[in-house]
């Protein structure tokens, strides 16, 4: 086989390659968008799915924490960064 010959069969499988990609991602993301908007329509139709949406996690956490908590935590965070740093430092002196 001459190299223009191999050259032209590579382009054409290069171009059957990426344009199966291309259309295989495209269906995916209109599939995909579809499945989104007919659920949501379901759950909002069904009363599943609350009007002003779900709460993020950590708002909830958050409001769950008391501020003793919140105190406790700082101060663990602070003992085993002071440890991490010392540590660092005397292997690196």
């Amino acid at each position: 086989m001459a190299a223009s010959n191999l050259m032209t069969e590579g382009l054409n499988l290069m171009l059957v390659g990426m344009g199966f990609v291309f259309v295989f991602l495209t269906l995916l993301v209109i599939i995909t968008s579809l499945m989104s908007r007919v659920i949501t329509g379901y759950e909002k139709n069904f009363g599943v799915l609350p009007e002003e949406g779900i709460p993020a996690p950590t708002a909830v956490i958050s409001q769950a924490m008391s501020e003793h908590q919140h105190a406790n935590d700082d101060k663990n965070l602070i003992t085993v960064l002071s440890a991490a740093v010392h540590k660092f430092r005397s292997r690196h002196k």
